[in-house]
């Protein structure tokens, strides 16, 4: 009657197991690496367009900073984003930047529901963005902000090519 179970040894920390870190749940803190060198996440972004959700993570190393662009579509999609500087004042549906033409897929108004550390945006803020694509796979994305454009390439990955260690 319960007898058996007086005698068990009694687990005293009841406390969940830890949640495993991966591309759409980092926090600030936690460490990615990837191509052979280590990124703190210092910043993050989470985009709601009607409802579709996707996750930028600003990461800084020693040597540059980057940003993490993290959704799950049909599946993870990932892509290593760098900054860049150009003279465009409006967003045409092709862009030749750096001797790449890049064709517009996607062009939409996003709102920031969450922004953490050194983001670079506030929570509520609306967002115009158009994402470009070249031939050979390059990225290109573009968002407007007030009335600032900024422009970053870049390059699909694959999770097998992070490494996270949570920071907390």
């Amino acid at each position: 009657m319960g007898l058996f179970n007086f005698f068990k040894k009694r687990n005293r920390n009841d406390s969940p197991p830890p949640v495993q870190r991966g591309p759409l749940n980092l926090r600030v803190n936690d460490i990615v690496t990837y191509d052979l060198e280590d990124y703190i996440v210092v910043g993050k972004i989470t985009y709601n367009d009607s409802g579709y959700d996707w996750h930028a993570y600003h990461l800084k190393g020693d040597r540059e900073s980057i940003w993490l662009a993290a959704e799950m579509d049909d599946e993870l999609e990932l892509g290593i984003y760098r900054r860049i500087t150009t003279k465009i004042t409006s967003v045409p549906d092709t862009l030749e930047i750096n001797g790449v033409t890049y064709y517009q897929e996607e062009h939409g108004f996003a709102r920031i529901t969450e922004a953490v550390g050194q983001a670079g945006a506030r929570t509520g803020q609306e967002v115009e963005y158009w994402d470009f694509e070249s031939e050979d796979e390059q990225y290109l994305s573009v968002e407007k902000w007030g009335g600032d454009l900024e422009i970053s390439q870049g390059i699909p990955i694959e999770e097998r090519e992070l490494k996270i260690i949570a920071g907390s």
